[in-house]
């Protein structure tokens, strides 16, 4: 017999749905039949799988452990499933390595962490073998003991927004159940306000609103933008004002800009800044290769300069309600430093 008390991380979802991720190879089938012949209990009552769970809710399983071994999987803190003792010792071995790489942790709390992702790395798995911000955050808690190995079955900490790979800055995780669905929430209705840094080519004299319509390519991840609606597309609309400017020989003219997004699309401000007339630094995959060229032998410029570097909460509910209206900024990275301006950036 095993016996599960319900912790806040797990309270508020059905059944059924625990359950599922609990024995995550059991047929539902095998669950529900468990239930109807009371072989799975809640709170030593009959139960369908429909119940929402409340913390202190107790869930025992009148099984042999042999029965529950067989229908489930080890989820490793890398993400990765897997029966066999050698994934369990590649999966020790990746932790290692990642906690001699801190993360740089802007703000903490029982529900959420705001991470300064760094350039190059993924904020979320795109294939299996990836790791990823997400592998990091849930190896922190792990060795911080905000979170145990064996929670990893039911819950699994998150991350409520995604940053391009080579785009820098904040990052929301959510820590607890509470904490991934309402700061997921918030993102998803864009009730959160964000505020991004990016280094164009060219001068931006004044601040404007820019409007559009984006198409994504799905074969080749990029997006168009046209300034007619076509089939398939999404509008978009995107804010910017300048904050510094340069020029130089090597580099030409440039600008700092703020920039705030209205929507939020795939690539939206790498290509809609682009169609413009004013690509991103170091940006390969919309931006002019000439002048990145010219930026990464001059000034070592290899990722796009774009940095995800504010964000304002909106008015949130219980038990987030004392985040309503704080704002959390990112430093700047060190490479929009090596470009000369007319005003320093404060690093």
């Amino acid at each position: 017999m095993k016996s599960l008390i319900i912790s806040e991380n797990e309270a508020g979802q059905r059944l059924d749905k625990l359950l599922a991720k609990y024995m995550n190879l059991a047929p539902k089938g095998f669950l529900y039949k468990m239930m109807r012949k009371k072989n799975i209990t809640l709170n030593g009552k009959r139960c369908d799988g429909s119940e929402r769970l409340a913390v202190g809710d107790e869930v025992k399983l009148f099984l042999a452990e042999e029965t529950i071994e067989k229908f489930s999987r080890p989820v490793y803190a890398n993400g990765r499933t897997g029966m066999a003792e050698s994934a369990g010792r590649n999966a020790q071995s990746d932790s290692k390595k990642r906690d001699r790489d801190s993360l740089d942790i802007i703000y903490e709390d029982d529900h959420i962490m705001l991470v300064n992702k760094p350039a190059g790395m993924l904020s979320q798995k795109a294939k299996d073998s990836d790791i990823s911000l997400v592998e990091y955050v849930t190896d922190y808690l792990l060795g911080s003991g905000a979170l145990m190995e064996d929670s990893l079955r039911t819950f699994r900490p998150a991350v409520c927004n995604r940053l391009d790979r080579n785009t820098s800055g904040l990052v929301v995780a959510g820590k607890s159940l509470a904490g991934l669905q309402i700061m997921s929430q918030v993102f998803r209705d864009r009730s959160i306000h964000k505020y991004y840094l990016c280094v164009v080519k060219g001068t931006v004299a004044d601040a404007q609103t820019i409007t559009g319509y984006l198409i994504k390519d799905e074969k080749t991840n990029k997006v168009t933008v046209n300034g007619d609606p076509l089939p398939g597309s999404a509008p978009i609309r995107t804010e910017y004002e300048p904050v510094r400017y340069g020029r130089n020989a090597a580099a030409g003219a440039y600008t700092l800009l703020r920039v705030t997004l209205i929507t939020g699309r795939t690539h939206q401000i790498r290509a809609h800044l682009a169609s413009v007339g004013h690509p991103l630094a170091g940006d390969l995959k919309y931006g002019d290769p000439k002048w990145n060229e010219r930026l990464r032998k001059e000034y070592g410029i290899r990722h796009q300069m774009l940095h995800s570097y504010q964000i304002v909460f909106p008015q949130l509910p219980e038990p987030l309600a004392y985040l309503s209206g704080r704002s959390y900024t990112a430093p700047v990275p060190e490479e929009f430093a090596r470009l000369p301006w007319e005003t320093a950036i404060a690093l």
